[in-house]
């Protein structure tokens, strides 16, 4: 799937640092993605019981068999984030293959 998301307003939880409302992302189909490093050690450790979202927050995100890329004009413009990837990089092994 290739997936193509945007924060419309307040904090959208995947990526609570440097996404902010405006921001977009596009994880085309075959490329890995998932919430930053804290926020998924946050959620995998957090107690499982029903909560609710902040009230300020609205987030979108499409999801499409299809291959999405950027124009050239979104690969040029100046707030493009080059280090995206970074948010990933503390992220430690969570799966056990003898399990």
């Amino acid at each position: 799937m290739s997936e193509f998301m945007g924060n419309i307003s307040g904090t959208y939880d995947a990526k609570e640092a440097g996404f902010s409302p405006g921001a977009s992302s596009l994880h085309s189909m075959m490329t890995g993605h998932g919430p930053e490093t804290e926020v998924f050690e946050k959620a995998s450790n957090a107690n499982l019981s029903p909560m609710k979202t902040q009230a300020d927050s609205i987030a979108f995100m499409f999801e499409t068999c299809y291959m999405l890329k950027l124009t050239d004009y979104a690969m040029k413009e100046a707030l493009l984030d080059k280090d995206y990837r970074a948010c990933w990089a503390n992220l430690k092994p969570a799966f056990n293959k003898n399990v």
